[in-house]
């Protein structure tokens, strides 16, 4: 895929919504692209890595950044420089760490275009909280565009973004929801521009020393009064001249819509039900779809409202931003259409297909607009009554099925074992953190009382610590642990010499985004183990964060290996009862096991072409000895280990077993043997490319087997 950053004039694209817009970034002539990985826009940064050798050909440089305010801090660069540059992070809680470097770089202006893509994580497949980007835009005058979802205009606003940014001083931000960076589609391509200024093409000297471009008194007071009187005003002056809002529909009816760009292919969605468009995008309403969602253009708005009954504004999220400020716009000119919008449409919420056709239903049937209005009400009416159906034979909604750790995944065995030690110790305050961790908040393990930002665990736990009798325990993940944990949470603590439990665990990669490396990442020389090596380890990072703690003054340092449930049990025992008061801190360490597999599998497949032997570990319930119990999967909660119906007719209850999606890793009976729960697990070995001396073990034990089987007596 990443060859298609290599297209040149007039070829065709074809592939996906991220990929486009990193090739439109290559087209638009960036020296530089940073950010920080997370959903849905991590893929870019990760592309960007991936592509470092051709990038380099141009001469773009690429940053990894340790997190978001790093990533817009980098856009300094064109505050002095006329140079592109791109930055990329997971919203809102990106912008929401990037805020401070966000603010600075909005007052001082830019004279390089610079452009920041948003992944605008909301609604029914968020994972996180439901906020937007708007409100930074609002407040620190940016320029926000919110794209219609299909390639060529994406693309083609991500190279204007960098001119408005040129034209208007200021920096475009441009947000992407999951389903416009995952949109697949088409469109012709241009060559990419070798940027002016370059790792290639080195500036001789900085620029000269200029007060004004720093976002300090009293030169912010003139920044300010420029914000209004020129950026603004030469903002609104591009997004009209280019087009940058598109109008679909007839120019005469009695009434129109008003829609975000990325909402626009859910909207024409809803409207074909209505039989008011189809799906290539033609609308018999008059629509206005503001790919600039930041700044309205006033006369734009006015023109497209005057002579309406009435105008409905399809705005996601709230406070609803863009309804309020077209109101304003509306009565400042004298426009006296009536204007809807969270009136019939959520106040929060994403807006689905079908949340966009009730309030659509309840739009036309006020203004009588002729559409397929009865044939739709029935429609709503009989899915109602489905679902009301539904839940009356059920006897209640459907359980929820939240996600859960991956089978094997390292950090399952470390909540194992806290749940063991809560057994002992009573229960424990826990502040959760944000990451693949943040699993153990669900069943079975049901762990958290607080999650307050990435890294943020420890910090977040100083202001329960002095009230609580037993001492509460703060887990955050490595990639928690450099984004923020070190400074907010570790350092604060060793300050007020808190006497705290820091559990950290160390999976060698910021996981839950896509397994991109961090600063603790194993080197790749350390990946290439032979087989032998791969089969019985789990993990080979560095001792970076150890060592990181050690040199800031951490006294009281434990490492465990997170397989070893019981080695864990006795390390977070002692960490919780120790008299030492101060900062006492855990290190889990176990690759994560999707990292593991997609490093060894390469590994083992090329020792089986070779005909080396090789064991694979698998493990299984006896159903003979298997009570029905089951608290082996209320303490572990692994995928593959399951439950099946008894053969034996005198168990009434389902027994445990063990699923073809087992990885071998021992979780199952680690657990069984720290919580002395039973003896039914068994560990098999599976040889693959047997020895002669595997094949005559083979023949003796069935032969012993089936001696013993004819001596058993009979029933």
């Amino acid at each position: 895929e990443i060859e298609l950053l290599r297209l040149g004039d007039g070829a065709e694209f074809h592939g996906e919504g991220i990929l486009a817009v990193t090739k439109a970034l290559l087209q638009a002539g960036v020296s530089y692209i940073g950010g920080y990985q997370g959903a849905p826009v991590s893929h870019l940064l990760d592309v960007a890595v991936q592509a470092r050798d051709y990038l380099a050909e141009l001469g773009v440089h690429v940053e990894a950044c340790a997190n978001e305010s790093a990533a817009a801090a980098m856009l300094g660069a064109s505050i002095s420089y006329p140079m592109r540059g791109a930055v990329t992070w997971k919203s809102i809680v990106g912008t929401n760490v990037a805020s401070d470097a966000l603010s600075n770089l909005a007052s001082a202006g830019v004279v390089g275009g610079t452009l920041i893509v948003l992944g605008e994580d909301y609604g029914e497949g968020a994972s996180v909280i439901q906020e937007r980007s708007h409100a930074y835009a609002l407040k620190s005058s940016v320029c926000l565009f919110d794209p219609r979802p299909n390639l060529p205009t994406i693309v083609s606003l991500v190279e204007q973004a960098f001119e408005l940014s040129e034209a208007s001083n200021m920096p475009v931000m441009m947000e992407l929801r999951i389903r416009a960076c995952h949109v697949h589609g088409h469109f012709r391509t241009r060559g990419n521009r070798r940027p002016l200024i370059s790792r290639n093409a080195k500036l001789n000297s900085p620029a000269e020393f200029n007060y004004d471009r720093l976002s300090h008194p009293p030169a912010t007071f003139r920044q300010e009064k420029l914000k209004a009187e020129v950026r603004m005003p030469a903002a609104r002056r591009f997004i009209a001249e280019r087009n940058i809002n598109e109008f679909f529909g007839p120019e005469d009816a009695e009434v129109g819509i008003i829609v975000q760009g990325g909402l626009f292919n859910t909207l024409i969605r809803a409207l074909q039900q209505f039989d008011l468009a189809d799906p290539t995008g033609h609308t018999k309403l008059p629509m206005l779809v503001l790919n600039a969602v930041y700044p309205l253009v006033p006369d734009q708005i006015a023109q497209f409202c005057a002579g309406k009954r009435a105008v409905l504004v399809v705005e996601e999220g709230q406070p609803e931003f863009i309804e309020q400020e077209i109101s304003t716009l509306l009565r400042r000119n004298d426009v006296q259409t009536a204007l809807h919008g969270k009136d019939f449409l959520p106040l929060a919420g994403e807006y689905t297909a079908e949340t966009m056709l009730r309030g659509l239903l309840t739009f036309f049937k006020k203004y009588a607009i002729d559409g397929n209005v009865e044939a739709v009400e029935g429609w709503i009416h009989q899915l109602d009554q489905r679902r009301g159906d539904a839940q009356r034979v059920l006897g209640a909604p459907l359980p929820m099925r939240p996600p859960t750790f991956c089978i094997g995944c390292p950090e399952r065995p470390v909540f194992a074992a806290l749940k063991l030690v809560q057994r002992e110790l009573g229960p424990l305050h826990i502040s959760t953190d944000i990451g693949c961790h943040s699993f153990a908040t669900f069943e079975p393990f049901s762990f958290g009382n607080s999650i307050l930002g990435y890294g943020m665990s420890l910090a977040s736990s100083a202001g329960v610590r002095p009230m609580m009798a037993t001492r509460p325990i703060a887990i955050m993940g490595d990639g928690g642990f450099w984004h923020n944990g070190l400074l907010s949470g570790v350092t604060s603590s060793l300050l007020n010499r808190d006497d705290a439990v820091l559990l950290v665990l160390k999976n060698g990669y910021t996981s839950a985004t896509g397994t991109q490396e961090v600063i603790s990442t194993p080197h790749d020389a350390e990946k290439q183990v032979d087989v032998a090596q791969a089969r019985r380890s789990q993990t080979h990072t560095d001792v970076t964060i150890e060592n990181t703690l050690t040199g800031l003054g951490v006294k009281w340092l434990r490492t465990v290996h997170t397989y070893r449930v019981g080695n864990v049990m006795k390390t977070l025992r002692a960490a919780l009862t120790s008299s030492f008061t101060g900062l006492k801190v855990i290190v889990a360490e176990g690759e994560c096991q999707l990292e593991r597999q997609r490093r060894i599998r390469p590994l083992i497949a090329g020792a089986l072409k070779r005909g080396e032997r090789y064991v694979r570990i698998r493990f299984g319930v006896d159903e003979d000895v298997c009570t029905g119990d089951h608290s082996c999967i209320r303490l572990s909660g692994c995928p593959s280990l399951t439950i099946k119906p008894s053969s034996d007719p005198l168990k009434v209850d389902p027994v445990a077993t063990v699923n073809s999606g087992c990885v071998g890793c021992g979780l199952c009976g680690e657990v069984a043997h720290a919580a002395v729960l039973c003896p039914s697990f068994y560990r098999a070995e599976i040889v693959q490319n047997p020895t002669g001396w595997d094949r005559f073990l083979d023949r003796v034990r069935m032969s012993t087997v089936r001696l013993l089987q004819r001596r058993a007596p009979s029933s």
